[in-house]
């Protein structure tokens, strides 16, 4: 009878976690067009160019980012994929746009780790840092993340699926949904860059 009653509340939870999950994608995660204040905060980095990437970082240039990990499975190599397209279609404009992936699985995804996972990228640059500080971020940026346990001591994440956008200013610019059509992408990246309308 008692393992009737735990399977019972593991079902429980794995729809209360779905529904969680469901409720960020479809209610939340569309919130963030209304925050003016994405992607600030305290939180400090560091890059696979050896730099630090902080709030001020998004200052000077046009910026996109992704929220993603070595790991995934399917949604970061197709992202990845993705702007390698966008890149093309933006031609020599494209070097005016700063592509960036953070890591959502700090404790698997160090600085060497993420330099060969986007050795193939041309123009991505890779962001860690410690789980703390990793937590600002996904704050800063309203990204969520949550780790799935899987077989021993493997397991998943799962993350928000958008590309973030931030103009030259460092301010919050709207976003690019997964997958989303490269005719709609494009003028939202031309928009941010001078000279690419």
């Amino acid at each position: 009878m008692w393992k009737d009653r735990t399977a019972r509340w593991l079902a429980l939870g794995a729809v209360a976690a779905g529904l969680a999950v469901t409720l960020w994608f479809a209610v939340l995660d569309p919130r963030v067009e209304d925050v003016p204040t994405v992607g600030q905060g305290d939180y400090r980095l560091e890059t696979t160019e050896g730099a630090p990437f902080t709030a001020a970082t998004l200052q000077g240039q046009p910026s996109a980012i992704f929220f993603g990990y070595t790991h995934c499975p399917d949604v970061c190599p197709t992202t990845l994929g993705d702007i390698a397209l966008w890149q093309q279609e933006l031609g020599d404009r494209a070097a005016a746009m700063r592509f960036f992936l953070v890591t959502v699985d700090p404790e698997r995804d160090t600085i060497p780790v993420l330099a060969d996972y986007l050795s193939w990228s041309q123009g991505i640059i890779g962001i860690t840092g410690t789980e703390a500080e990793i937590a600002k971020a996904l704050e800063a940026f309203r990204i969520y993340a949550q780790k799935v346990s899987g077989e021993g001591a493997d397991y998943s994440m799962d993350h928000s699926a958008s590309v973030l956008l931030f103009d030259a200013e460092g301010r919050f610019a709207g976003r690019i949904g997964y997958q989303e059509p490269v005719e709609t992408v494009l003028p939202k990246l031309r928009a941010l860059i001078p000279g690419a309308g």
